[in-house]
């Protein structure tokens, strides 16, 4: 009689425990998926922590002569499946600059080809750039040598999102910017838009 009372209470136990280790099967299941799908960026041009090559940096620079003014070239992969558009962006983390911000990048893109940023890029609109003759493309690094530190530390990053996003407006004859662009940002983050995002990085002149 013990013993088939054991054997009932063991079994009622089993079934008891049964969704708890399912559920956490099912939850290490989708933090695998969700960790084999998370997105990165590499590109032919930039090493990740390298120094930014020459063909990059600002053609109109008074202190580094030979700029090509070209933007990377970029790949990713592990874009998430609701992906609707893609934003990337070049800063400076050192002088808390904005030097490219294009947005509304085809879901179906995985890479932009070198000098992608041109005024005009068919690959998405852009948003003016910080320089004080800033225009709507990618202009490259030109730290000033007479300033600590030397070496600025310059990050592109790739946002993906469920959205696209509503043209930037413009005021008056002022283009938007970058901070609009962060702007929309937040908001899309704040409605949980931006699913995922991965970045590269590099140095001018070198670390």
């Amino acid at each position: 009689m013990k013993s088939s009372i054991s054997r009932c209470l063991i079994a009622v136990s089993l079934f008891a425990l049964l969704p708890m280790v399912c559920g956490q099967e099912q939850q290490s299941a989708k933090i695998a998926a969700d960790r084999a799908h998370k997105m990165a960026l590499t590109s032919t041009t930039l090493a990740d922590g390298g120094t930014i090559p020459l063909s990059m940096v600002w053609n109109q620079c008074p202190f580094y002569l030979g700029g090509g003014n070209q933007s990377p070239q970029l790949s990713w992969t592990g874009a998430p499946r609701k992906t609707r558009s893609f934003i990337v962006v070049m800063y400076d983390i050192t002088a808390s600059f904005t030097h490219w911000g294009m947005y509304n990048i085809a879901s179906t893109t995985t890479s932009l080809p070198e000098n992608a940023g041109v005024p005009g890029s068919t690959f998405g609109p852009q948003v003016l750039n910080d320089y004080l003759v800033g225009d709507q493309s990618y202009d490259g690094p030109c730290p000033p040598p007479f300033l600590n530190p030397v070496s600025h530390h310059y990050v592109f990053t790739l946002y993906a999102l469920d959205i696209t996003l509503a043209t930037l407006p413009t005021f008056g004859d002022f283009l938007p910017g970058a901070e609009q662009l962060y702007q929309a940002m937040i908001a899309a983050a704040r409605n949980g838009d931006i699913l995922d995002s991965a970045s590269i990085s590099g140095f001018f002149p070198g670390p």
